[in-house]
């Protein structure tokens, strides 16, 4: 995954939060979700899970060839069942489409 300015894709960054006791079951969920239904679907470039060290939020970060490719994953029915599945286990989460306006590496 290469984070550039030129890319024309659509950026989705997901934050959930949680307990550290539901960390590892929200966490297998999105695994799941990623392996099995969401790489699949039309437009999916590229995806990775983020977990802070106090198992307290995980962070995923998504590129899609478009927002409507996200959008029609996300209106799924498995997407649905899924997102319901989740939302159980953790106290919320929110996705958040972003465009990269700027990248920075060693200087």
């Amino acid at each position: 995954m290469q984070i550039t300015t030129e890319a024309e894709c659509q950026t989705v960054i997901t934050t959930f939060e949680l307990t550290p006791g539901t960390c590892s079951d929200v966490l297998e969920a999105l695994q799941d979700a990623y392996r099995d239904f969401i790489r699949h679907q039309p437009g999916f470039l590229s995806g990775a899970l983020h977990v802070n060290d106090a198992q307290t939020r995980i962070a995923a970060y998504s590129r899609w060839r478009d927002r409507g490719d996200f959008q029609a994953m996300l209106r799924s029915e498995e997407m649905r069942r899924r997102n319901r599945a989740i939302a159980q286990m953790c106290s919320r989460f929110e996705p958040v489409l972003y465009d990269v306006v700027e990248v920075f590496g060693p200087a």
